[in-house]
């Protein structure tokens, strides 16, 4: 991984006293290749700014020991690909909360694909999709919204508007707007509704999860994508040490799937009390100052991978 502008590196420094994990059956006592897996806004990215600055370090050394960055995020693939652009990142990455997975050619040999798994090739790119069709998406919130229930999705609104509530920048807005299998929505609903809306999502044969907006979406989640992508590192490296950084529900599904979950501190200092997992490490700094100091932590007993 190369970043842009990054100066010097870091020297490596922990996960070799971290691996093992008694009873869990896929999980050995052996350290193996680390892979990691994260969550973009309000995680690496600042979730006001939109800047990793505060993670540099770390991803200096992550660069040094060759280790794979997966990004898995609720954005589109055009921001993620803005964002693997800005960050030197080549590795595979997973789309709107798991909705699809997309990996450079050659990047996995490909007969390790399993012979069910439907796979699209676009542009230098192989696409895995899991997600429902937006198309349908819209039609879901257009029916919702006709039975009573207050919501506004990202489909109805313009760039600006976009802009406005996540405050992008507008070229990254009109990115945002470009979705395949997910819809961010705002909904003006107390508790009671909520659940009611909950409900109303589930007998359309949807669903529904929550983070800085709600998201509408179909039988896909971060989980069951990276899930496949563990698979597929496996069959290339072998025994791998999976680790996933989040912030917030929609990060359950990923954060309870790896060997080394991490969670970050909300912008308020807390960390969100919806998440709990079993080996759960709550990392001491918000966004991507406790992204950095985790993993720094987590991998300074290994040595850098000499390219």
């Amino acid at each position: 991984m190369r970043l842009r502008n990054m100066g010097e590196g870091v020297g490596s420094r922990g996960l070799a006293a971290c691996h093992g994990h008694p009873g869990h059956p896929d999980r050995g006592d052996r350290m193996g290749k680390p892979v990691i897996f994260t969550d973009l806004d309000g995680t690496l990215l600042d979730c006001v700014t939109y800047s990793f600055e505060p993670a540099l370090p770390a991803l200096r050394l992550i660069g040094e020991m060759d280790i794979p960055i997966v990004f898995c995020s609720s954005k589109t693939r055009d921001e993620i690909e803005c964002c693997r652009r800005n960050l030197g990142n080549g590795h595979p990455f997973i789309t709107e909360n798991g909705g699809g997975i997309v990996i450079p050619a050659g990047y996995f040999d490909p007969r390790i694909f399993p012979v069910h798994t439907t796979i699209v090739r676009e542009n230098e790119c192989l696409v895995i999709r899991l997600g429902a069709s937006y198309p349908a998406l819209r039609r879901a919130i257009r029916e919702l919204r006709s039975e009573g229930f207050r919501i506004t999705g990202f489909g109805d609104m313009s760039v600006a508007e976009v802009a406005e509530l996540t405050k992008l920048p507008r070229d990254q807005a009109r990115l945002a707007k470009r979705r395949d299998y997910d819809e961010p929505f705002l909904f003006d609903g107390n508790e009671v509704e909520t659940i009611k809306l909950e409900k109303a999502v589930w007998a359309k044969g949807f669903s529904l999860t929550s983070g800085r907006f709600f998201h509408l979406l179909g039988d896909s989640d971060k989980g069951k994508a990276v899930a496949l992508l563990i698979g597929f590192f496996r069959q290339k490296y072998g025994e791998i040490s999976s680790i996933a950084v989040g912030d917030g529900p929609n990060d359950i599904p990923m954060l309870e799937l790896v060997d080394h979950p991490i969670l970050v501190r909300q912008p308020d200092g807390s960390h969100n009390s919806c998440v709990d997992t079993p080996r759960l490490i709550r990392a001491e700094g918000i966004g991507p100052e406790g992204w950095n100091s985790a993993l720094l932590g987590l991998l300074s007993g290994l040595e850098p991978v000499r390219k």
